[in-house]
């Protein structure tokens, strides 16, 4: 029988546990953490996702799809709160397209039920990878009480996150392997918004809540039982940081007067504070992703920070990659691998560009009046012309368009705009007019200039 060893036991890894059933592999999966399931894990990484077009597609072609939307709320655009407590919308996309707050817990049970229902998968917890054999697929694990094990499969497929085992002890020993690891200033704490006594929720349900306050903000994603998953991004050393919040009145004071609305919800802040730990932020970069029989697959290859919501819809994406690789060279991994390494490490390259330049936008642009009237030139001119414009957020949330070609596109809209919008010294009063129209149109080169 084909053999397979995933390490990681997390989104990435048992949607691809399941990809890989479904092939026929027997598949064997080493987590170091107990089982989700029976633990609660909520204290740890961010326990709320936004999924979207690339994510669904990877569970729809695994026929997992369905499982997940019974556990998934549609957020159809954000709500902008400010400091009066006054909310502005804005719609993700068209009619009828959203996002999906979902629970990574709750995706991550729900993917190893279905690997383990197919028999094909099993997964030992409680064991951490301490060695890798990339090139004969043997990877060296070690349980809580000392006892050394080890897994020899056909094919090998590290999926165990942004701190990968895997590939720390292993690729990072190999010749010439490129690594960087880079850390924003902004850090994170979540904060959970109770529901209401009855259980309703005390916000919109269907929205992505943000309350944008130049250097920092603060953002909100409801959960099945009315609560909100609320996360504080903010600078981890100055002024206003965390470094600043060392003492329950001074975190009071602090959602006081900077969320005002939100404390009124919430006046009990302060003493849910440290409910959980405060989290870095980074970037790292590799490559090559695979060799001999090994490949990294999600985090492992490309973690992100959360700024354009992609880290895991671009995990779930490796795994529609793979599969595809898989039936076109018929299983054989080393071209698989080869072409999978080739194709993706530009768009994880991508998204991470992405992520980092909307990180940037959301801290310093988005009360720039300047900027928002940029977005609603380019939402204009997309509706009248969407075969010749889509907005970058439409382009990497709502298609398949590689994340490389997005960001390359979303570079050259934003060079235009810029450009037009610099020519017309009245732009405020006439961005909706027909000469703003045939000026965009001209720099795409669909009209010659008169």
């Amino acid at each position: 029988m084909k053999t397979a060893t995933i390490v990681g036991a997390g989104l990435v890894g048992s949607l691809w546990a399941v990809y890989l059933s479904k092939a026929g592999y027997k598949v064997t999966m080493v987590e170091r953490r107990p089982d989700i399931r029976k633990a609660d894990i909520s204290a740890g990484k961010s326990i709320n996702l936004a999924l979207s077009t690339r994510g669904w597609k990877a569970l729809d072609t695994v026929g997992v799809g369905d499982e997940i939307r019974k556990i998934a709320i549609p957020m159809s655009g954000r709500l902008m709160h400010d400091l009066q407590g006054n909310l502005t919308y804005q719609p993700y996309g068209k009619e009828g397209q959203a996002i999906y707050s979902v629970s990574r817990g709750g995706v991550n049970a729900k993917m190893m039920d279905i690997a383990e229902e197919f028999g094909n998968a099993q997964i030992n917890y409680n064991e951490r990878c301490i060695d890798v054999n990339l090139e004969k697929g043997i990877v060296y694990t070690e349980t809580e009480n000392g006892e050394r094990k080890e897994y020899q499969s056909d094919v090998v497929f590290a999926a165990d996150g942004a701190f990968s085992a895997a590939r720390y002890n292993a690729f990072q020993k190999l010749d010439r392997f490129q690594y960087s690891q880079n850390y924003i200033d902004d850090g994170y704490r979540e904060i959970l918004l109770p529901a209401n006594a009855d259980g309703s929720y005390r916000l919109e349900k269907n929205a992505l809540h943000i309350w944008p306050r130049g250097q920092f903000m603060l953002i909100a994603l409801p959960n099945e039982d009315g609560s909100f998953t609320c996360t504080l991004f903010m600078p981890m050393k100055g002024a206003n940081s965390f470094e600043s919040l060392k003492s329950k009145a001074a975190v009071q004071e602090f959602f006081k007067s900077t969320f005002p609305d939100f404390y009124t919800m919430m006046p009990e802040i302060a003493d849910a504070w440290e409910d959980h730990p405060l989290s870095s932020l980074a970037i790292i970069r590799c490559y090559p992703w695979t060799h001999g029989k090994t490949a990294l697959m999600g985090d492992a290859a490309h973690a992100t920070v959360p700024f354009y919501g992609q880290g895991m819809n671009c995990g779930f994406e490796d795994c529609t990659v793979m599969w595809d690789l898989m039936k076109k060279h018929n299983e054989n991994w080393d071209l698989i691998f080869e072409e999978y390494q080739q194709l993706r490490k530009p768009d994880g390259d991508g998204v991470q560009d992405l992520s980092l330049h909307n990180y940037h936008v959301m801290r310093d642009f988005v009360a720039d009046p300047m900027f928002l009237l940029q977005k609603k030139i380019e939402a204009h001119f997309s509706e009248k012309y969407p075969d010749k414009w889509m907005p970058l957020y439409s382009q990497v949330t709502f298609s398949h368009i590689r994340y490389s070609d997005a960001w390359k596109t979303g570079q050259k809209q934003d060079a235009i705009m810029k450009k037009v919008m610099a020519d017309f010294p009245d732009i405020e009063q006439v961005w909706n007019s027909k000469n703003v129209e045939d000026a965009i149109l001209e720099e795409l080169g669909v009209r010659e200039k008169a």
